[in-house]
């Protein structure tokens, strides 16, 4: 079995997320499958999510990188409007309502963010 790799991985420094504004997307390996996921900053915290809503396996972002809604309150799904709550990932409404986004563990050092893999997600090279 091949040993995994738990080393922070860097993402972007934090200047690059700004709050309530756009996201730093970035892939990685689920289960040895590529996956889309996301970083955006909300109340002043770099938030990591898997690109997949809760409801329907689908991306949600609704123009490449954009996951706010008009408000920009909420992460929104494209696909049938299901708001989530940035701190949690719970959806506060449509169809997927109360469930969650699955969460990227992501840490702020020095003015830079970092992923972290786990058993779960794994770095692309």
């Amino acid at each position: 079995m091949p040993e995994l790799n738990l080393e922070p991985q860097h993402l972007c420094a934090s200047a690059d997320l700004k709050e309530c504004e756009g996201s730093v997307t970035f892939d990685v390996l689920e289960f040895g499958r590529v996956a889309s996921a996301f970083a955006v900053r909300f109340d002043n915290q770099a938030l990591g999510y898997l690109n997949r809503c809760a409801h329907v396996p689908a991306e949600m972002d609704w123009q490449p990188g954009e996951f706010w809604d008009q408000d920009r309150r909420f992460i929104i799904c494209a696909v049938h409007g299901a708001l989530y709550d940035p701190p949690n990932g719970l959806c506060v409404m449509g169809p997927c309502r109360g469930k969650k986004l699955i969460p990227v563990r992501l840490e702020e050092k020095g003015g830079q963010v970092y992923w972290y893999p786990d058993d779960q997600f794994q770095p692309v090279f």
